[in-house]
């Protein structure tokens, strides 16, 4: 790809950037730690591991240029919520060790804006909390359900709270919302200048980047390249969307479209009549979700999930430009925020991200084979990566701390069915959310047929 400014609205303003990518690697190398993929996973990891050992030899690979992926192409969300039920993770690690990981989690939005702001990353980080809408008597049942499923758990007054109909529209004036959940501890970034801001740290810690340099395979002791192999006794995968496409690991994780839109910078009138003054990010209650923030030079960025699952788990850039989930997402942003029918929409994108069989984050470190991973963020990666970043550094640095406790840790996804039934499961499960979506709007009454279909694919 030459142009990487068209990638998305995030790329297209990310500043005096102009992407030049960054030398290839020059041939045969050794290191300490090869890391392969320059998103948010690699460079936290590199970023904490270098900061903890100065002396360590890391060199970071990617395929394209730093930010390429999803880490550049998000929805601008710093999520405080870990991509797994609270029964799952106590499965692994007790009632303690899932409510410890929930918790860690919401520190990590913290943590983000910190680095942000000690290495002096413009991200528009903005810690606004975020929203749960619910927009039809179906939507409010669920989300009530989610709000007190969470107290059972232990969190309370300081981590979230329900806002009713009026409280909820007094904070952003959206057509129908019944009433809201609202966290504090979510956070609007920036992604592409936080993902390239990122990069530039990491450089000047000394921690080459090397761009343009596509991993082909995994080796005795590191990795090969076209340019030639790298020496390594650990090697970080860190590939998410893309990891289908490596030998051996096809079925590990599924790469699934989220498609989003942009509108054109809004005028103050405009935002008088939306509100949204907290900056807050927000999804309504639907299955196939729709999810929205306020950017720092005052557009609205909306994405969403409808786009199908493509046969062999394939990773091509025609499938970033679904004209008809372009067309829902315009129809969503317009019935939830009729003030903006008449802005623009400026840009149009998509992207893959990854996601484990049992819809289940997880990170590891095998010492005896030298590999180590962090994975199967399912859209939520921009704060998990930041927690994996520092998991890593720890089990890579042999440092027993809390973090190397939580339950996610070492935790093994069965792989994704062969196919064709991956296509057939995985679509069904895409036409039988999106159907429920529409009856659920229709009747205000839950659709028994969503819940079959979680079950079906969890």
């Amino acid at each position: 790809m030459e142009d990487y400014r068209a990638i998305s609205m995030w790329h297209d303003t990310v500043g005096e950037d102009d992407y030049a990518p960054r030398p290839s690697l020059p041939g045969p190398t050794d290191a300490d730690v090869c890391i392969v993929g320059a998103g948010y996973t690699g460079l936290w990891t590199a970023y904490y591991l270098k900061k903890a050992d100065p002396t360590l030899r890391i060199v970071v690979l990617e395929k394209e240029v730093a930010g390429f992926g999803a880490s550049g192409r998000n929805g601008g969300w710093c999520s405080p919520f870990f991509a797994s039920s609270m029964e799952r993770l106590a499965k692994a690690g007790g009632r303690g060790g899932a409510v410890a990981l929930q918790r860690e989690m919401f520190a990590t939005v913290r943590e983000v804006g910190r680095v942000c702001d000690d290495e002096g990353i413009e991200a528009d980080y903005h810690r606004g909390g975020n929203l749960f809408v619910a927009a039809n008597q179906a939507q409010a049942t669920r989300t009530r359900e989610t709000f007190h499923h969470l107290h059972e758990w232990g969190f309370g007054e300081e981590d979230l709270w329900w806002l009713g109909a009026e409280e909820a529209r007094d904070r952003i004036a959206i057509a129908g919302a019944l009433g809201a959940m609202y966290s504090p501890h979510c956070a609007r970034v920036h992604p592409a200048k936080l993902v390239r801001g990122l990069a530039r740290v990491v450089e000047g810690l000394g921690v080459p980047i090397y761009e343009r340099t596509p991993v082909l395979d995994r080796t005795p002791g590191g990795v090969r390249t076209p340019q030639g192999d790298v020496k390594a006794p650990i090697v970080v995968r860190a590939t998410e969307g893309y990891t289908a496409a490596l030998p051996r690991l096809r079925r590990n994780l599924l790469p699934l479209y989220s498609l989003m839109i942009a509108t054109e910078p809004l005028p103050e009138d405009v935002w008088s009549r939306i509100g949204w003054e907290g900056n807050e990010c927000w999804i309504d209650g639907r299955h196939l979700l729709v999810y929205l923030s306020r950017t720092a030079d005052g557009r609205i960025a909306i994405g969403g999930r409808g786009d199908p699952y493509h046969f062999g788990s394939r990773v091509v850039e025609s499938f970033e430009r679904s004209l008809a989930v372009f067309d829902t997402l315009c129809e969503s942003l317009r019935l939830l925020l009729p003030q903006v029918r008449g802005a623009a929409i400026t840009h149009r994108w998509g992207g893959p991200i990854g996601i484990a069989r049992d819809w289940c984050s997880t990170v590891g470190f095998d010492r005896a084979g030298g590999s180590a991973w962090a994975c199967g963020y399912v859209g939520d990666g921009v704060a998990t990566s930041n927690l994996a970043g520092r998991t890593l550094r720890d089990l890579i640095t042999e440092q027993r701390t809390d973090l190397t406790r939580l339950p996610w840790i070492g935790h093994h996804s069965r792989r994704w069915e062969p196919e064709p039934f991956r296509f057939i499961g995985v679509n069904l499960a895409v036409k039988a959310w999106a159907s429920a979506d529409k009856a659920e709007a229709r009747t205000g009454k839950p659709a028994k047929r969503a819940a079959y279909m979680e079950k079906l694919i969890s």
